[in-house]
């Protein structure tokens, strides 16, 4: 049976429907001898009460009263209301899944409480052509609908509520939303949070002064937001979170400003906290957690005695201790130290959040005294000592996450039956042992949530046995041996979202998991064999990471088919044949890594229609193509990392202007590109051009959907990249979002370097351009690539001169070309960059003729230019001005998301 959705064309048909236009659908009804519900027939007839008939409230010269016929249970003819005129029900289950009352004289007004509402299996509906009179509430949050809202809504001109949230596809302009605003003159609740408005907040919603609750959440929205909103007199409930490029400040508040929720989260709000912020006196909801404010909180903060609810994540100066608080998160806000007093005075905590912040020491024992605790995470900090027993007197305890720290010890598994509420447990990565008991899986609590990786297990817990609640399982870097059992499988057949098993010993063939599955890592196993074409049924497959096994065989190529695969991690196995059509159908492909097997073939031109793909790994592979230029038109392109491949030909000029808008990083070294470097291209790189000042840093990652992850993000999935620097391969386990990096090495390009072109490239980070046949002075403007840290020129056939006075100050240098010759080893070993890891089967000696590196190696910028190159030139004084002026490295910031 399709979905109500799916017998709606648009949301506008709806809209028409309440305000007389033509009707949307036609509809036959079915005759059925079903008897319906007892509860559905009360509410019809209820919903039949709430009209008057009248023969006005419908256009159409056929128009009759429907609803005239249905009647109360008594009547012998009309007590099933399954018979009734414009009710349709299901031939099995009896239930009413469809209404046709159109043209039915229906006069008078739909309410929040109508009993419609209370029709949840309805599937079909058609209201048009009646007089909803005075249509005060209209919900249609989470109906799915898409396209534009259109702009006859705004003749609703009654409506108190409107509520249009959670529909993912649905897009309102911002003249449609002016005209909205000014036709609804007494709307009290208006919410579009997740309405793609992509416009700045019209200065018109100043004027709502009938507004109680104003939701624009996940918007889009930019530029400055109107002050004046915060000043409407009856406005209690504010939600701006997740508009990432909204500005805004606080402005000075008023004591009679009647605010119970204000949530600026992920906006970039600025500036100081007010002092007024003290005349919040109703305040008890207040997010400002990821924004732009000063740190200092005033001390007028104390004032808000009613807050329940604080989120002052990245916030660096608070003490919550004046509130009586029932929820904080001071996530990510770099707290050092042993861990904060104040929590113990904090007794009606229910909830608190701590992660992602640098706490040492012991988890103190005050902290077990709060007793009405629910929640509590405390992972990714550095505290330590044995694990904490007192943990098993917080009775209330549904969500624990201790993940991520240094705790020691033995746990005894057995003593969570103590926690009986408890469903989500995080003890991963610390140094614990856990140890379970036979026979003990009968008393402990039903896990929804379970992370035991690193905990040095050597099987699979026998208490999953009766986990038939389990949704997300990580026992990710133990010592398994061996196969999953049979009966984890079974018990969790119905409810397995998330199996992380990745960096054990896993061996046999590679098993599929139930159908429920969205995340599936298996990496840095033993499994063997190749991948069944029974994955592709996986409907709800989000992540799958086979990357590190000894996996062999052609992949199936209905994987390109998939419609929910995001992450597809295949590198470091044996796979051969062609790559699958990706993208042939709708597509959520993120990231693609197919690198380091050997994969033979073209690129499937399909993939021109992966409009989400941000990364592309397939190096160190056998394919054999042209430069991809079909690929330039995909919107989010971040990497395209193609070397070590057989790539082959002129690059050329792009077909358009507008190829590789947002690409960051691009390896096509080790390939048989010939011709001249691709200029043309580069000028297009405009991801590249632009330094931007960040405090901290992002990664490219996918996070687990918070829908099928009610306690939060299960994982946070970075992607993986390897790139090659002098033949040393170094990997990035986490690839930064700022990374600008070109490796065009090992060709047999020719040519001058485009100085103007890559000069303008000026947030480059990383440029390789070794091993081809380049030629022609080495342009003097790569010095003002002052973000540049590694730079390779050799094996070209480059000229021009480095002087002497260039190594000036650098006591540490010594080289073939320099006065001071280096004893022993005539190479060099430098650390990996923070942001590396090193290969596990290589060291890190990078090899050059000799080094050139910046005073205090702050950046680490590499350069590498004698080898195979003449000297004849004096004019390269540029070394000096760039060694001189270099940024300095900016600091790591994880990402947000609560983590267990």
């Amino acid at each position: 049976m399709e979905s109500l959705l799916s017998k709606f064309t648009c949301l506008h048909c709806l809209l028409l429907l309440l305000l007389n236009a033509t009707h949307c659908f036609s509809y036959v009804q079915t005759q059925t001898q079903t008897l319906c519900h007892a509860d559905e027939h009360s509410f019809l007839l209820q919903f039949k009460e709430s009209f008057t008939i009248d023969k006005s409230a419908s256009g159409s010269p056929f128009a009759y009263s429907k609803v005239a016929s249905w009647a109360r249970e008594g009547d012998q003819n009309q007590s099933n209301c399954c018979s009734w005129d414009g009710v349709e029900c299901h031939a099995e289950s009896g239930r009413v899944i469809g209404l046709d009352l159109k043209s039915s004289c229906l006069y008078g007004s739909i309410n929040s409480n109508s009993t419609l509402f209370r029709l949840v299996h309805l599937q079909m509906l058609d209201l048009s052509d009646n007089n909803f009179n005075s249509l005060s509430y209209l919900n249609l949050s989470l109906s799915a609908f898409s396209g534009q809202i259109p702009s006859e809504i705004s003749k609703l001109s009654k409506l108190f509520t409107l509520d249009l949230s959670q529909n993912n596809g649905l897009e309102l302009r911002k003249s449609n939303m002016r005209i909205l605003v000014q036709n609804l003159t007494s709307i009290k609740q208006l919410d579009l949070g997740d309405v793609g408005i992509y416009s700045t907040v019209p200065d018109i919603l100043v004027n709502a002064s009938s507004l109680t609750s104003l939701n624009l959440s996940y918007c889009g929205l930019y530029r400055e937001f109107p002050v004046g909103i915060f000043h409407l007199p009856n406005l209690e409930e504010l939600r701006l979170y997740s508009n990432i490029n909204l500005n805004g400040y606080f402005p000075t508040f008023n004591r009679t400003n009647s605010l119970k929720i204000l949530d600026v989260s992920e906006t970039n709000f600025f500036g100081e906290l007010p002092s007024s912020i003290g005349n919040l006196h109703s305040l008890n909801y207040f997010d400002i957690s990821y924004c732009g404010f000063d740190s200092h909180v005033p001390s007028s903060f104390g004032n808000l005695t009613q807050l329940s609810f604080l989120d002052m994540a990245s916030f660096h100066d608070v003490s919550a201790s004046q509130f009586l608080l029932n929820y904080l998160d001071l996530s990510h806000i770099n707290l050092r130290g042993n861990f904060p007093r104040f929590v113990a005075n904090l007794t009606q905590l229910t909830l608190l959040y701590l992660p992602n912040n640098s706490l040492t020491g012991e988890i103190p024992k005050s902290l077990f005294h709060l007793r009405n605790l629910e929640h509590l995470s405390l992972t990714s900090n550095y505290l330590q000592g044995e694990f904490p027993k007192s943990l098993f007197h917080l009775r209330n305890l549904e969500h624990l996450g201790l993940s991520g720290n240094n705790l020691s010890g033995l746990v005894e598994f057995d003593e969570f039956s103590n926690l009986k509420k408890l469903k989500v447990l995080g003890l991963s990565n610390n140094r614990l042992s856990v140890h379970v008991k036979s026979g003990s899986s009968a008393t402990l609590p039903k896990f929804e949530f379970l992370k035991l990786g690193k905990c040095n297990l050597t099987e699979f817990p026998e208490f999953l046995k009766n986990q038939y609640e389990l949704g997300s399982l990580s026992l990710s870097s133990n010592n398994i041996h061996g196969q999953i059992p049979k009966w984890l499988w079974n018990a969790t057949r119905e409810t397995l979202v998330n199996l992380h098993l990745r960096s054990n010993f896993l061996t046999g063939s590679l098993p599929i998991p139930p159908q429920s599955i969205t995340s599936y890592i298996v990496s840095n196993n033993s499994y063997s064999g190749e991948v069944s074409p029974l994955f592709c049924n996986l409907n709800y497959l989000q992540v799958l990471n086979l990357a590190n096994n000894n996996l062999s065989g052609t992949l199936p190529q209905c994987l390109g088919k998939s419609n929910s695969l995001e992450i597809l991690h295949l590198m470091f196995n044996s796979f051969h044949g062609n790559i699958p059509p990706f993208c042939a159908n709708k597509n959520s492909l993120k990231f693609v890594g197919l690198g380091y097997n050997q994969l033979q073939g073209k690129l499937p031109r399909s993939m021109a229609y992966c409009t989400r793909l941000e990364f592309l790994q397939i190096g160190n592979n056998q394919i054999s193509d042209t430069f991809p230029s079909w690929l330039g038109v995909l919107p989010v392109l971040r990497g395209l990392i193609l070397g070590s491949n057989a790539f082959h030909g002129i690059i050329g000029k792009p077909p358009t202007n507008h190829e590789f808008p947002n690409l960051c990083i691009i390896d096509l070294s080790d390939n048989l590109f010939s011709g001249m470097l691709p200029s043309k291209y580069m000028e297009n790189w405009n991801f590249m051009k632009n330094v931007v000042a960040k405090e901290g840093s992002q990664y490219f990652e996918v996070s687990s959907n918070d829908s099928t992850n009610k306690y939060g993000n299960f994982y946070q999935y970075s992607y993986e990249m390897i790139i090659s620097v002098k033949g040393v391969e170094l990997r990035y386990v986490q690839t930064l979002y700022d990374l600008r990096l070109i490796d065009f090495s090992s060709n047999r390009f020719e040519g001058e370097i485009p100085a103007s072109i890559i000069v303008s490239l000026r947030a480059l980070q990383l440029l390789n351009l070794s091993n081809n046949t380049l030629s022609g002075q080495i342009p003097s403007s790569l010095a003002n690539l002052t973000a540049l840290e590694s730079l390779d020129l050799s094996q070209n056939k480059l000229s021009g001169m480095i002087p002497g006075n260039s190594y000036q100050g650098n006591s540490g240098l010594c080289g073939e070309l320099l006065s001071k010759k280096c004893e022993g080893s005539k190479s060099l070993r430098l650390p990996p960059p923070s942001s590396f890891e090193e290969d596990e089967n290589a060291g890190f000696p990078l090899e050059f003729d000799w080094y050139v590196v910046l005073p205090g190696v702050v950046s680490g910028l590499i350069v590498g230019v004698v080898a195979g190159n003449t000297l004849a030139d004096k004019k390269h004084e540029w070394f000096m001005e760039t060694f001189s002026r270099r940024r300095k490295p900016t600091t790591a910031r994880a990402t947000r998301g609560h983590r267990t």
